[in-house]
């Protein structure tokens, strides 16, 4: 039986192939890690609950896309009904760093005129001597896109839990600033059966000041 959620959040993991979109999801959604790793062909589906904060649980629904280019047409359709994307590169692959504006290009064409919430995430974070991506260009490149920057490692469980739960908490504050919402025809959100009662901060405020239970 599914846990009650009051919202669902789609997520896109969007990156080159290899840079470990798939371990990063196998890890926080089933807490496994594998040294092998078969290629995601086309669109593979996780999902997990998060708590965002008491009394409010927020189901993930996450999409591992494929990385490579044949299987550009089968991800593409995914973009547009996503509210939040990971963009993953791995630290230790100069390229798979130098794509990141194209996969952030690509996706923000398609889903115009809306938008999508980003975390830039720099993986493999363990394998310091390999290291080709330092963390101060990583950073620059978050301010250029106007994110936030992660570094995770799949392998040692390190800040796995904390880039997803920083996206959705993120996209739950815009949902509070009016700035997202459920619409009819998109994926990208929707209201549980449970669905919390969103106000602005200093409404909100009010309403616990006021409130004698």
């Amino acid at each position: 039986m599914d846990i009650l959620w009051q919202y669902q959040f789609r997520i896109i993991l969007l990156g080159d192939s290899t840079v470990g979109k798939s371990s990063l999801l196998k890890r926080f959604t089933d807490g496994v890690y594998s040294d092998v790793a078969d290629p995601t062909v086309g669109v593979d589906f996780y999902a997990r609950a998060l708590d965002v904060e008491p009394g409010v649980k927020i189901k993930l629904q996450l999409w591992d896309t494929a990385g490579q280019e044949r299987f550009r047409s089968i991800t593409t359709s995914y973009y547009r009904n996503s509210v939040g994307g990971l963009l993953v590169f791995d630290l230790t692959n100069r390229k798979s760093f130098e794509h990141v504006r194209d996969w952030h290009r690509e996706v923000t064409e398609h889903i115009l005129p809306h938008h999508m919430v980003y975390i830039l995430v720099g993986h493999k974070s363990d394998l310091t001597r390999e290291r080709r991506v330092h963390r101060g260009e990583a950073e620059h490149l978050a301010a250029e896109l106007g994110v936030r920057y992660v570094e995770t490692s799949a392998k040692c469980n390190s800040n796995v839990e904390h880039a997803f739960e920083l996206l959705a908490r993120d996209i739950y504050e815009l949902m509070k600033m009016g700035e997202i919402s459920a619409r009819d025809g998109w994926d990208g959100v929707k209201s549980g059966l449970t669905a919390k009662v969103l106000y602005p901060a200093e409404e909100e405020e009010e309403r616990e000041k006021s409130c004698n239970c």
